[in-house]
């Protein structure tokens, strides 16, 4: 997946924006909370997880998936995108704006069908 992809399907998810944070990273929010952090280079992505899916993830494979400095402690996990199958990091990036956005912004969208 590229950061390019990465961004479509962020801005696809409703009332999704983006904004440049740190004067280098693009973020992705819901109603302005993050749920995802990209890397400056785009070439990796920091989604909001659980501390359990942050620990399956980094566990089963490593070299795609890494503990996100200053996050981490929080449940974030680190996505390398070349490395990664691109339906996962949609899944995931879903699940990060599923755990963010307002429930009924979240009940709207799964009423229309969602996207899983």
């Amino acid at each position: 997946m590229t950061g390019d992809e990465l961004r479509a399907y962020a801005l696809s998810l409703p009332e999704a924006h983006e904004e440049l944070t740190w004067e280098v990273h693009p973020t992705f929010r819901v109603r302005g909370k993050i749920f995802a952090i990209a890397a400056a280079d785009e070439r990796s992505v920091r989604l909001k997880a659980t501390p359990e899916a942050q620990q399956a993830l980094v566990t089963s494979d490593p070299d795609t998936f890494f503990l996100p400095s200053h996050v981490a402690r929080f449940g974030w996990v680190g996505v390398q995108l070349d490395r990664a199958d691109s339906g996962e990091v949609c899944e995931l990036v879903e699940e990060a704006w599923r755990r963010t956005a307002p429930r009924r912004v979240v009940r709207v969208f799964d009423e229309r069908g969602g996207r899983t």
